[in-house]
């Protein structure tokens, strides 16, 4: 029974590193969500959608942590989550902080996945295979989204169309 414990605890480097994850997916989160309070202020109600679907993405993968620690007899440790940002200068401005905060969260998953093939744990492996495919969705999405922002370059008429465009996330 020892060892069949033994092999389903998750180590502690593996643990302490999944629960800093927990905490940069929890403040991408709650970036996410003062990005569509900025957006819901500039009466942008298209980009605050789009930005709280994506809130709730990342709420989603902090609990895919959360609970991967505990099904390995782990302990998740909270931690305290840094004030966002609340203003930005453009749309544009706030994508690009957008796009650079999802490659620092790909950096991240990418030490993670380093760190359990040092590890040879391969249950966290089979894991972060599944982060490491969908933020290459997220760099993506966000990126897709500056290139529109800097064709339009905040025209009135263009940027009304791709908040039209964006309140349809998760509908079409």
């Amino acid at each position: 029974n020892l060892v069949i414990k033994e092999a389903r605890m998750i180590n502690k480097a593996m643990q302490d590193a999944m629960n800093e994850q927990i905490n940069k997916e929890l403040f991408s989160s709650y970036l996410y969500l003062s990005m569509a309070a900025y957006f819901e202020a500039q009466n942008l109600s298209g980009f605050a959608h789009w930005m709280r679907i994506q809130e709730a993405e990342e709420r989603e993968h902090a609990m895919k942590f959360y609970n991967f620690i505990l099904e390995r007899g782990g302990k998740v440790t909270l931690k305290a989550l840094e004030a966002p940002k609340t203003e930005w200068k453009s749309s544009l401005e706030l994508f690009e902080e957008a796009a650079a905060h999802e490659a620092m969260i790909t950096a991240s998953i990418n030490a993670l996945y380093d760190l359990a093939m040092k590890e040879k744990d391969y249950s966290a492996l089979t894991m972060l295979q599944w982060f490491t495919t969908e933020q290459v969705e997220e760099e993506k999405n966000a990126a897709d989204i500056v290139a529109n922002l800097k064709l339009i370059e905040d025209r009135g008429t263009a940027v009304l169309m791709l908040d039209h465009r964006l309140a349809k996330r998760g509908v079409e």
